[in-house]
């Protein structure tokens, strides 16, 4: 488990995932909160409407490029494949309305006949045909994974084929007989965080223990683990291996593999390697490159052939310096074309580059504005694109694009799930604690008076660089907006709304500029007399998770309702919880004194005391999470229940990091928040 537990934590036992007495506590919370929603008249009405959003035909395939010939693929789930299908058509078939799937394969056969909980993580093919894949099962939703070799023609496992046993590999194809493959080659070779740091690789036919190594990291490395990026031509050929040593969550060594030795590559330790096109090595900046000239936040290139020549003495090229406004979100590659999704305050447009002679070239693709773009497939064999757009209002509508000119195609738009005519979406700005202006999306009825009465959703995440953007809930319009409430998105510092610059904003020592703007975004929803503290709600998970946490220690005086979804909690501890040593990089280490006394000051698990104002929270998490935890959020109840305050607790079973295996699990999840949200705000 790695360190003791600080300060003789009587809750220790909590951290053994499947512990007896652990376990015990979790079921007997569960038979105790669970009635308390259940039982509400108000339950199996909003599960009745979350299970039928969840479970719909008619949503949109999130479907993906595969090979060169048109193909599609999807992973999809509805009621009758509750755990899904892998499945594949063409274009043209998708074009036409009502595609003709094939099955590549069934995940609840495929549990039925091992007698497991498969749930479906992914599946990673060799280009340039993608014919033969490997497919990432995980046992009830953990990150951990078994991987097996499946060959799309043949509709079948491969026999004999690559095969990983349970672990959190990270992996690569480099041609058809060899894997890049970084895993737990002996039990210990995982770094303190719980991940792979040794990477080695292995041929064909190839027992594990007759690979390779080629490159080994430490065993004190923080982030996720070795891994590579494998960088290939529009015709699939591997141009360049490039490995990423990450020494903490975001600073990271890389290193160019020339045969199988290692060059060290002088990239600044705050990037991110972007991908290949048109023989130029494509990178983005996390940290200022004061040596080069460049900002944080700026795309660069370098030419490959230089790249692989002088590994240790790199000269980028400006491709892009986002404004003060902007941030890039997404950088992927087509056959000939650069493409880069940007907000600018907090709104999407994609743009096209196109190399022509020693410069690039760019233009905007037509899509709607004041929207969520993402780019959800990139095709190698040509320039097209697969396209999402939302907001909070409109539904997910899917676009063919193609990078090189022409109008986009809609291919897809989701049903509404509740009746948008009545709300309008506003963007808010709050002045923080320093003076920092922070934005917020507020989603009202149209008809909302400003008389403070207005049971109010406020979300927010605050860390790793995630932007909360604009995004359609159908679960949120239902259960929520019809019923009378209003949502709202915070922009707040700690993610990458306005690039790296937001995010490096409240790290470590920073942090508290995160809670700040989160209580200035909620005093102005109570100044601007949307709402009152007896109205307002908060939800948040995992790093949004900790955010309640510590704001339901340090203002419970603003807020009536709190949903702490699979949360950190344990601030002082949590480096030795779960993953949890591999997020050193954002929040700061507990063994460094400066940064243990900033960590005390928030931290949830040691700053609740009794005989506060705190409201009733609900505190969810699931047994199967082997990233944040559970120990975190039973920690949490626990340390409730001896203060003696009145709270409610969801331990799933299954569900991983999601808190939810499948539909049904998801369903049943969104229904009790919202019984519970409305139980607070609106009785």
């Amino acid at each position: 488990m790695g360190a003791a537990a600080p300060d003789n934590d009587p809750y220790a036992y909590m951290e053994e995932i499947e512990g007896a007495r652990a376990m015990e506590f979790a079921k007997a919370e569960n038979a105790r909160s669970l009635p308390q929603l259940q039982n509400d008249p108000r339950y199996a009405g909003l599960y009745a409407d979350a299970l039928k959003i969840a479970t719909a035909k008619d949503r949109i395939p999130n479907v993906g490029f595969a090979g060169e010939g048109g193909a599609l693929r999807d992973y999809w789930q509805d009621a009758e494949h509750v755990r899904g299908v892998w499945r594949t058509t063409t274009l043209a078939s998708y074009q036409s309305g009502d595609p003709e799937w094939k099955t590549l394969l069934d995940l609840d056969a495929l549990s039925k006949a091992e007698g497991k909980n498969w749930v479906w993580k992914g599946a990673d093919c060799l280009r340039p045909d993608d014919r033969y894949c490997l497919v990432s099962l995980s046992n009830g939703g953990k990150d951990a994974v078994v991987v097996r070799e499946f060959d799309t023609q043949a509709g079948r496992f491969v026999d004999g084929g690559f095969t990983l046993p349970e672990g959190k590999h990270r992996f690569d194809w480099i041609d058809k007989d060899t894997l890049f493959v970084v895993t737990d080659w002996t039990k210990d070779a995982v770094t303190t965080s719980g991940y792979p740091y040794i990477a080695k690789l292995l041929k064909r036919g190839q027992p594990l223990a007759s690979a390779k190594q080629v490159f080994a990291g430490q065993k004190t490395d923080g982030g996720y683990g070795v891994q590579s990026i494998v960088l290939r031509d529009a015709s699939g050929k591997v141009e360049a291996v490039v490995i990423q040593r990450p020494l903490d969550t975001f600073n990271a060594e890389y290193y160019l593999l020339s045969g199988d030795r290692p060059l060290k590559l002088d990239l600044p330790k705050k990037s991110s390697v972007q991908g290949l096109v048109s023989g130029r090595v494509l990178v983005s900046l996390e940290e200022d490159w004061a040596a080069r000239n460049l900002k944080e936040g700026d795309l660069v290139d370098f030419d490959l052939a230089a790249f692989r020549r002088k590994p240790d003495a790199l000269s980028p090229t400006l491709v892009l310096r986002p404004t003060m406004s902007q941030s890039v979100e997404q950088v992927a590659t087509t056959k000939n074309r650069l493409v880069v999704t940007l907000l600018d305050n907090v709104k999407g447009q994609v743009l096209s580059f196109q190399r022509k002679g020693a410069a690039w070239t760019s233009s905007g693709l037509d899509l709607p504005k004041d929207s969520t773009i993402g780019i959800a497939s990139a095709s190698d064999a040509d320039d097209r694109l697969i396209v999402n757009v939302q907001s909070f209002l409109t539904p997910n509508s899917q676009w063919l694009a193609d990078a090189s000119g022409g109008k986009p195609a809609q291919l897809r738009t989701l049903p509404a799930r509740f009746d948008a005519s009545k709300f309008v979406t506003e963007q808010f700005w709050a002045t923080s604690k320093d003076g920092t202006k922070v934005p917020y999306f507020v989603t009202h009825a149209k008809d909302m008076k400003l008389d403070g009465s207005n049971p109010t959703l406020l979300n927010a995440y605050g860390g790793f660089l995630i932007s909360q953007s604009p995004a359609y809930s159908g679960a949120i319009g239902k259960l929520w907006l019809e019923k009378g409430g209003v949502f709202v998105v915070a922009n707040i510092r700690g993610g990458g709304e306005f690039g790296p610059r937001w995010h490096n904003a409240g790290l470590k020592l920073k942090r508290m500029a995160v809670y700040d703007d989160f209580f200035a975004v909620s005093q102005d929803l109570i100044d601007r007399k949307i709402t009152n503290p007896k109205k307002l709600g908060i939800m948040g998970g995992s790093n949004g998770g900790l955010l309640m946490g510590v704001a339901l220690t340090k203002r419970p005086e603003l807020y009536n309702a709190i949903v702490i979804q699979v949360p950190l909690f344990d601030m002082i501890g949590y480096d030795h919880i779960g993953a949890g040593s591999s997020w050193i990089g954002e929040y700061g280490d507990p063994k460094v004194p400066e940064e243990r006394a900033m960590l005390m000051t928030y931290s949830p698990y040691q700053n609740l005391k009794p005989g506060q104002p705190y409201p009733r929270v609900f505190i969810e998490t699931s047994t199967k999470d082997d990233r944040v935890h559970p120990a975190h959020a039973r920690k949490a109840a626990a340390r409730l229940k001896e203060y003696g305050y009145d709270y409610l607790y969801y331990e799933n079973i299954d569900g991983g990091h999601a808190a939810a295996a499948n539909l049904n699990e998801r369903a049943m999840r969104q229904a009790l928040e919202y019984t519970y949200l409305q139980q607070r705000l609106m009785d």
